[in-house]
């Protein structure tokens, strides 16, 4: 929320005249801006993955967890639950304020709900991805400063300006990271445009792959502490 006012009342009547279109300024900012603050949002949630699970690792509370009669799997798959609502209830309050200051969506219901499954599964991902540098991490004070790239990645993507106006190799590694494919099918959906579809396929394989790497290390990681 922070970011979010800080770049549509202070940058945003300057980088919305850049943004060209009939109007500009900052109503045309905020709604170029909003989907990249809520990946920042996402981003910023799953840290406190991260420090949980170190926190469980170093505590021994795991190792009271290995004597009972539960699967092992349930104690990473619990830290991705409670990490997932707490998201999306972040999401659901910056998108509040993103219309108490002004954002009007042109989204429809089957965008709404599309929207929701998109972020839904970015989530996922990022989760599993903290559990496992959580998992991995050898102190808490580590599994804090892990996650730290995943809020500086909307800032090198499409989050707040357009690829279009970075230069060179800067530009390239915008348009090829991967929330920049994440970014823009929120801001489609948003507006009513809907998701394109090599955005779309983008940002499942991102998100897929990533889970699945998360998950792994999480589990062999598990297995071996």
């Amino acid at each position: 929320m922070v970011f979010l006012l800080l770049f549509v009342y202070v940058f945003g009547g300057t980088l919305g005249d850049g943004l060209g279109g009939p109007t500009g300024g900052r109503d045309a900012y905020v709604a170029y801006v909003a989907p990249g603050i809520l990946m920042m949002a996402i981003a910023g949630a799953v840290q406190g993955t991260s420090i949980g699970v170190a926190m469980d690792m170093a505590e021994g509370i795991v190792d009271r967890f290995r004597t009972m009669a539960i699967a092992r799997a349930s104690v990473l798959t619990g830290h991705v639950l409670g990490s997932m609502i707490q998201i999306l209830l972040s999401l659901t309050v910056v998108l509040g304020a993103a219309l108490a200051i002004g954002y009007r969506p042109e989204a429809g219901p089957a965008d709404w709900f599309a929207l929701t499954g998109v972020l839904a599964l970015i989530a996922f991902a990022l989760t599993w991805l903290t559990v496992a540098a959580g998992m991995t991490a050898k102190s808490v004070e580590t599994a804090s400063n892990s996650p730290m790239p995943l809020l500086l990645l909307p800032f090198i993507g499409s989050g707040f300006v357009p690829t279009e106006s970075m230069p060179g190799a800067m530009r390239w590694f915008a348009e090829y990271q991967p929330f920049t494919p994440w970014i823009e099918v929120a801001r489609g959906l948003l507006d009513g445009t809907g998701a394109a579809g090599g955005d779309l396929a983008l940002t499942v394989a991102w998100a897929v792959a990533i889970a699945l790497f998360g998950y792994l290390v999480s589990r062999a990681g598990f297995n071996r502490r």
